[in-house]
């Protein structure tokens, strides 16, 4: 049986919250252990870079136009984010649920123009998809959410990026709705940088990573790509069919930040997308 989607979806004005604005642009030179600069999801250059955002000429419907190492953006096959409707979703026996292995990491926070990226100061914390292991390397938000389900947009998203030892991705999508303080965001949230910087900066206590998903880990499986430039594919999809909450206070912060940092969704194609029995 499929199981249902854990909430309620809300109409897009709510979700919007602050509208559509226009992003910072800058450049990163924080690494993190076991990661590159191509490794981010949230893709950061230590060298100048064609200049991209969410909105107008530089948004997403022109990013393969900025460099023609961005063509995927519009080429691609399987590309994310995509609509998750219930009625395509395809129970499967041979997939397992993901095996989260997180714990307690020091971490380093920034505003790299496109989101709040937080990136982890160690490589302890892993998961396990199909038996390959990916080590989080970092992890940052999108208002509205990038993930639809049955058509409707979830108030945020979180992205919690990881990679193999032989370089592949893995994103671990978390919806986020509105309703209670949540806080295992609020050392977090007390520290959002208001503005594009190229400096990252650590937070004084470490956080608990797993004080950060919901307790239930039932999830949707696909293939799909990178959500920003170079929207690269063959990116390993887990979405929590569980979302978590963050007051309404602490979803205002972040859209005071980011008014709009999504990717519209994309078509799926032939895909499928799988959940475990």
């Amino acid at each position: 049986m499929n199981r249902k989607w854990q909430y309620t979806t809300l109409s897009a004005a709510v979700l919007l919250l602050a509208g559509c604005g226009q992003t910072h642009q800058a450049a990163s030179s924080v690494t993190t252990p076991g990661a590159s600069a191509s490794a981010a999801h949230s893709a950061i250059s230590t060298t100048a870079a064609p200049h991209w955002s969410y909105d107008h000429e530089h948004g997403p419907a022109h990013w393969a136009e900025l460099e023609t190492g961005f063509s995927t953006c519009r080429t691609g096959q399987q590309q994310s984010p995509i609509d998750i409707e219930d009625a395509q979703l395809v129970p499967s026996a041979t997939v397992h649920p993901v095996k989260i292995h997180y714990g307690t990491t020091p971490v380093n926070v920034i505003n790299n123009g496109h989101t709040i990226q937080v990136n982890v100061q160690n490589t302890d914390n892993y998961i396990t998809i199909e038996g390959q292991k990916y080590t989080l390397v970092q992890f940052h938000f999108h208002h509205p959410s990038e993930h639809q389900i049955d058509g409707k947009n979830a108030a945020m998203e979180l992205h919690l990026v990881h990679k193999s030892a032989d370089g592949q991705s893995a994103v671990l999508g978390v919806l986020i709705q509105p309703g209670s303080d949540n806080s295992a965001f609020r050392q977090l949230w007390e520290h959002l940088p208001d503005q594009a910087s190229e400096e990252a900066v650590p937070l004084t206590e470490p956080i608990e990573l797993s004080h950060l998903l919901p307790a239930d880990h039932h999830a949707v499986h696909y293939t799909g790509s990178l959500t920003t430039p170079p929207c690269t594919e063959h990116v390993s999809w887990t979405v929590l069919q569980q979302p978590i909450q963050l007051s309404k206070e602490q979803i205002e912060r972040f859209a005071t930040i980011f008014p709009d940092n999504h990717r519209p969704v994309q078509s799926i194609g032939s895909r499928q997308l799988y959940t475990e029995q």
